[in-house]
């Protein structure tokens, strides 16, 4: 290696086995598709084959080539001591003393604090679950869809009961899309098996969708949120522009009509009547189907039949295949409007750019805010408020994120980083604003182009 590393004659340091010392310089070079290296706790991992056989898919992991992953590492791995049994054949070295912990434009000082907090919030247990919590949450949900059918069987069809249904059937899928997310983030039991197996039933059997899709997009979000091209959530220029750098970049491009039409004219409408009700009955649904069988993921393609099964098998009896299909797409059409604000609410008022290699928690508040807790906004939006906490300790149970809340905005303030946090109405109207704003910042670019 040139640069002045001080690597050890082992062997080859792109086969991985060799182990020296070097700089960020030289780690920086290895960011290509197939010649991936990065470093956790100082340590100099080559990822280049494991990053195809990641659990968490090639993406998350190969987005922190030729960087310090050791923040991200730490935030989504509840067992550091057994993945390091997966790491240690992919060691080639460590960082030279004189180097740095932090690559880039991190700021060590904002690192240190918060790994100290991190530390002190482990202390305090606030990583541990409380099981009735979680328990009657599900039962909650089994509820609800209970009394969506008993309804319906001791009532009739008439539209007055069948709108009931619709709304109790919508408000178990949108609170069972926030007890999935528990799951999937393992914050619920201590073994990772067991979140596993739970949120597949989960996602799949009360939901009708895949734990690995989610998995794979969801944790992509979390390791780059608000980060073009990274953040699959933001990837959206074939239908509109977010934020005030893709408006600019987007007034070049070819898709003029289309960003026109959806951004400028039409955005209060594409927002409330045309974007919210097409995300999970149509772009989710296609979306999922396409990964299972491309992947030929069988295990999720039984969970998400059985969902489908159980209902057609309870209203195919009482309102007929096409009753049943008019009932299932418009408690999609109500769940999708649930999901799309609430979820929307806390990243797209954000900063929205490319890569700037930003600290953990430089980067996570830079693309998040939190709603007010109220015991409403908490049920509602299932604890997402504390986007913030949840952004910063994705795995910590979210019955506890109001009491680390307050330890986060003094440490932000500590080092002036911007802590937003909004009314429930404020966190919505901002969602439209946001976009009513890029679309203008689009055509100002493209009519001074």
């Amino acid at each position: 290696m040139g640069g002045g590393s001080q690597q050890t004659e082992s062997g080859d340091p792109a086969s991985g086995k060799t182990k020296g010392v070097y700089t960020w310089e030289e780690v920086q070079r290895h960011t290509s598709r197939n010649d991936q290296w990065l470093v956790i706790d100082r340590k100099v991992y080559n990822i280049t084959q494991w990053a195809k056989r990641h659990p968490g898919g090639f993406q998350v992991i190969s987005y922190y080539a030729g960087e310090d992953a050791t923040e991200a590492f730490t935030a989504f791995h509840p067992d550091p001591k057994l993945v390091q049994k997966f790491l240690k054949p992919l060691l080639v070295g460590e960082l030279a003393a004189t180097e740095p912990s932090q690559d880039r434009d991190k700021n060590a000082a904002i690192v240190q604090d918060f790994e100290t907090l991190r530390a002190q919030v482990e202390k305090k247990g606030l990583f541990r679950t409380q099981p009735l919590f979680f328990f009657l949450h599900l039962g909650h949900i089994l509820l609800l869809e209970a009394l969506a059918w008993w309804m319906v069987w001791t009532w009739g069809t008439g539209w007055i009961v069948t709108l009931l249904c619709s709304v109790f059937l919508a408000t178990a899928q949108a609170q069972a899309g926030w007890l999935q997310h528990d799951f999937g983030h393992l914050s619920v039991f201590r073994k990772s098996r067991w979140n596993h197996l739970a949120h597949k039933f989960v996602i799949g059997h009360l939901k009708g969708a895949s734990s690995n899709w989610w998995n794979h997009r969801h944790f992509r979000h979390h390791a780059k949120p608000n980060i073009f091209v990274k953040d699959p959530d933001i990837n959206t220029m074939h239908l509109f522009v977010l934020g005030q750098t893709q408006p600019v970049e987007a007034s070049s491009t070819k898709l003029v009509f289309m960003i026109f039409f959806l951004t400028i004219h039409t955005v209060q409408l594409f927002i409330t009547l045309l974007g919210p009700p097409l995300i999970v009955p149509v772009f989710f649904n296609i979306h999922i189907m396409h990964t299972m069988i491309s992947r030929r993921d069988w295990v999720d393609l039984a969970w998400l039949l059985s969902f489908y099964l159980r209902y057609f098998s309870c209203y195919i009896p009482l309102y007929g295949l096409f009753g049943s299909l008019v009932l299932i797409s418009f408690v999609r059409f109500l769940e999708s409007h649930w999901f799309v604000w609430v979820t929307q609410m806390n990243h797209i008022p954000m900063d929205m750019d490319h890569e700037k290699h930003k600290d953990w928690l430089t980067m996570q508040l830079q693309s998040t805010c939190n709603i007010e807790q109220s015991f409403f906004n908490d049920w509602f939006s299932g604890h997402l408020n504390f986007q913030i906490e949840h952004h910063l300790f994705p795995m910590m149970p979210r019955h506890n994120y109001h009491l680390v809340a307050r330890q986060v905005r003094a440490l932000c303030e500590k080092h002036g980083v911007p802590y937003q946090v909004k009314t429930l109405w404020r966190g919505f109207t901002d969602i439209v604003t946001s976009l009513k704003s890029s679309g203008d910042l689009w055509l100002d670019a493209y009519l001074h182009k």
